[in-house]
C-alpha cells in the first residue's frame, strides 16, 4: 500500500512538471503565431492549451485512482486510469481529424518568418522532444498507463509541430502541396497511436480476462485435494489484476483442510502470476 501511494506521488510530480512544460510551449506558441500572422502556429497553440487542461485533469484523476477501495468501488478506484487512458486515446483521434481536415482545407494566407521565430519553434520541438521521452523512461519504470499513453501523446505533439513548422515555412515558400501530403501522413501517425492506446484500454474497459482461465485451470488442478474448477474470472483493475474462483473438494474433508487448499492455490496464483488479489470460493464435490 505504500509503495502505491508512493508511486502515485511520483506519477502526480512528472504530471506536474510536464504541465509546467506544457505552459512554456503554450506561452511560446502564442507569442510566435501572432508575431508571425500564421494560423497553423496558433491552432498549435490551441492544442497545446488542451495538453495543459488534460495534465492539470490527470493530475486529479491520478489522485482519486490512488483512493482505497469504499462501498460504492469494492474493488477500488484504479479504472478512473484506465478511463484516462481512454480519453487520451480519443484525443489523439480527434487530434488527427482536425490535421486532416486543415489538409483539405489549407487556406492560404501571406505569414512572415524570422530567425528569432524560428528558434523559438525549434526549442519548443526540443522542449517536447526532452518531454516525452523522460515521461517514457518513468512510465516503464513505474508501469504507469497515463504516463505512458501522456508520453505518447506528447510524442504526437513532436510530430504535429514538426508538421507545423514544416508548413510555416513551405507557406512561405509557397509549396502548399508538401505541407498538405505532411499533414495527412502525420495524421495517418496520430491515428496508429491512438489505436495502439485503445488496444490496451479497451479490454480493461470491457473487463477482458486478464489471465487465461484454461492455463489457471490447468495449474490449479494439480494442487492436491482440487476435484473441480469452474466459473474462473479474472480482470485488471489498473496495473493489476483480480481473479476469483469456485473449486470443489471432498466432502469429508474439514473446513480447516479446505481453507488450507485454497490457500496453496493463492500462493501459487501469486507466485505464478504476481497477483495478490485472490477470491475463491470452496465448494463439496457432489
Amino acid at each position: 500500500m505504500k509503495d502505491s501511494a508512493q508511486r502515485d506521488k511520483q506519477v502526480r510530480r512528472i504530471i506536474l512538471i510536464e504541465g509546467l512544460a506544457n505552459l512554456l510551449v503554450l506561452i511560446c506558441k502564442i507569442t510566435v503565431g501572432l508575431s508571425t500572422g500564421s494560423m497553423a502556429i496558433l491552432a498549435d497553440a490551441i492544442h497545446s492549451l488542451t495538453d495543459l487542461i488534460n495534465n492539470v485533469v490527470a493530475w486529479f484523476v491520478i489522485h482519486f485512482s490512488s483512493l482505497p477501495a469504499d462501498r460504492e468501488h469494492p474493488y477500488g478506484h484504479r479504472k478512473f486510469e484506465t478511463l484516462t487512458v481512454f480519453v487520451l486515446g480519443s484525443i489523439l483521434v480527434l487530434l488527427a481529424f482536425e490535421l486532416a481536415l486543415s489538409a483539405i482545407k489549407n487556406e492560404e494566407s501571406e505569414v512572415v518568418s524570422s530567425d528569432i521565430e524560428i528558434v523559438i519553434m525549434l526549442g519548443v520541438l526540443v522542449i517536447n522532444i526532452l518531454v516525452t521521452s523522460w515521461q517514457h523512461m518513468w512510465a516503464k519504470r513505474l508501469n504507469s498507463d497515463i504516463l505512458r499513453a501522456d508520453a505518447t501523446h506528447t510524442f504526437a505533439d513532436v510530430l504535429i509541430t514538426s508538421v507545423v513548422i514544416a508548413g510555416w515555412q513551405l507557406s512561405v515558400m509557397g509549396y502548399v502541396w508538401v505541407d498538405r501530403l505532411c499533414a495527412f501522413g502525420v495524421a495517418i501517425l496520430v491515428i496508429y497511436l491512438a489505436y495502439k492506446l485503445f488496444k490496451r484500454a479497451v479490454p480493461v474497459l470491457l473487463d477482458e480476462y486478464a489471465i487465461d482461465p484454461d492455463e489457471l485451470s490447468c495449474i490449479i488442478k494439480k494442487v492436491h485435494g482440487v476435484k473441480k474448477v469452474y466459473r474462473i474470472r479474472s480482470r485488471w483493475i489498473g496495473n493489476a489484476c483480480a481473479v476469483d474462483m469456485v473449486i470443489s473438494v471432498d466432502p469429508s474433508l474439514s473446513t480447516e483442510e479446505s481453507h488450507s487448499i485454497a490457500d496453496k492455490i493463492e500462493s501459487l496464483i501469486e507466485k505464478e502470476f504476481d497477483t495478490s488479489d485472490i477470491s475463491i470460493h470452496v465448494e463439496p464435490d457432489i
